[in-house]
């Protein structure tokens, strides 16, 4: 017989309680929950049976004015969290929660677990190990939609490759692209590229045959072979703005090349660091919102204090500005930024209403993977719930996935 634990809650937006099982991972639950739908500012009532949005309608009772209601963050880009480095060959099914459930915390219910340049024989053992992490918790299957690979097949050249180890660059294979996707079998997978590899263009045209969702990132790449990338079936650009020199040809650069390239998604980190408020702004006006969404690109700083972490081999200092950086080096390597701050920090930059930028975090990278972020009938019930005091003015946000609000 299932036992179930009842919790009522105090907060007076949520009309039933939840009922959860003892084991988490088995939660069934029943709900509902009245507020102000981020999109049209109207009261609704949406409810929940099972983990599953059974009803989203309009209520005429009474909605306190600074409740809101909105789909869950999705980040694309996710390469540690909470003190937790994801790159470890050691990291066991608990530290994974602790990440997962501290992106939760922040807002984000899905991300893509993300793996960066290294010896190509560690990352795929990397990833074999932490599907096999995935599939011991039910969780942590809902939180981690899928897998991001950063690397190997970068440029190598000085500011493009980043913080990534040059010297553990390939030129992508058939081979490798086929074992990506055996390793990761019907999982959403994100890889970035440089497409003036050496082969990069026809590794484009097997990946996405394959299913796998290509993005061009840490490159230098001319105007037509952005183009080529493109018709071989790149989609996205990966955090424009970075993974480039400081310095820059004013008439000629990746950043005027891929803004000028047709049909690409670019992701931006909204941290106020990684690009400047101006340039963010001018992104926007050249784009169009529906061409950007937004990631973290967090590193297991992002909600955790200033100090010592790394990513894989890589030794890194966080101070109190949340700067990520190698001992000694002025680039960045990643970000400190919590997905809720990072929707905040975009208003703040475009001078809009945190309203303006929501789906920017949640629906449109969803989409960009083939996910469906709505709040919709049949639907997961995956939301946040958020206190606002005034306009962009966040006093807390509670994350629901499947309906279970508990971390």
């Amino acid at each position: 017989m299932l036992k179930l634990q009842f919790e009522v809650s105090d907060d007076k937006d949520i009309l039933l309680a939840n009922a959860r099982p003892a084991n988490r991972d088995k939660a069934m639950q029943r709900g509902e929950i009245c507020a102000r739908h981020y999109g049209t500012g109207k009261p609704v009532a949406l409810e929940w049976q099972d983990g599953v949005i059974t009803s989203l309608r309009a209520t005429t009772k009474a909605v306190a004015n600074e409740k809101w209601i909105a789909p869950t963050l999705v980040d694309l880009q996710v390469n540690g969290f909470a003190g937790v480095d994801f790159q470890r060959d050691d990291l066991t099914v608990d530290p994974l929660l602790t990440a997962t459930r501290a992106l939760r915390a922040a807002g984000c219910c899905r991300f893509l677990l993300t793996l960066v340049t290294d010896e190509w024989t560690k990352l795929t053992a990397r990833l074999r190990h932490l599907r096999v992490l995935r599939s011991k918790s039910t969780e942590l299957e809902h939180a981690i939609a899928g897998w991001h690979v950063e690397g190997p097949f970068l440029s190598s050249e000085p500011g493009f490759h980043g913080a990534h180890d040059p010297a553990l660059m390939l030129d992508p294979t058939p081979e490798k692209i086929r074992q990506l996707r055996s390793l990761t079998e019907k999982d959403p997978l994100l890889l970035t590229l440089a497409p003036e590899r050496k082969n990069a263009l026809e590794a484009i045209a097997l990946a996405t045959s394959l299913g796998i969702k290509v993005s061009l990132g840490h490159t230098n790449a001319s105007t037509e072979v952005l183009l080529r990338a493109v018709a071989a079936g790149a989609t996205c650009f990966t955090h424009l703005g970075n993974a480039c020199p400081q310095q820059l040809d004013r008439h000629d650069n990746i950043l005027w090349r891929a803004l000028d390239t047709p049909g690409l998604t670019v992701s931006l980190i909204p941290d106020q660091i990684h690009v400047s408020p101006q340039l963010f702004r001018l992104v926007h006006r050249a784009l169009g919102k529906e061409s950007i969404y937004y990631t973290t690109d967090a590193m297991a700083a992002a909600g955790a204090p200033p100090g010592a972490y790394t990513i894989g081999a890589l030794e890194l200092e966080v101070g109190a500005d949340q700067i990520v950086r190698q001992p000694g080096k002025s680039n960045y390597a990643g970000s400190a930024l919590r997905p809720i701050d990072g929707v905040f920090r975009a208003a703040q930059m475009l001078r809009c209403g945190w309203r303006e930028v929501w789906d920017g975090f949640s629906v449109r990278p969803a989409k960009c993977l083939g996910l469906n972020s709505s709040l919709e009938v049949g639907q997961p019930a995956n939301f946040c719930l958020l206190t606002l005091t005034a306009e962009n003015q966040l006093t807390a946000v509670k994350s629901y996935a499947h309906g279970d609000s508990n971390i």
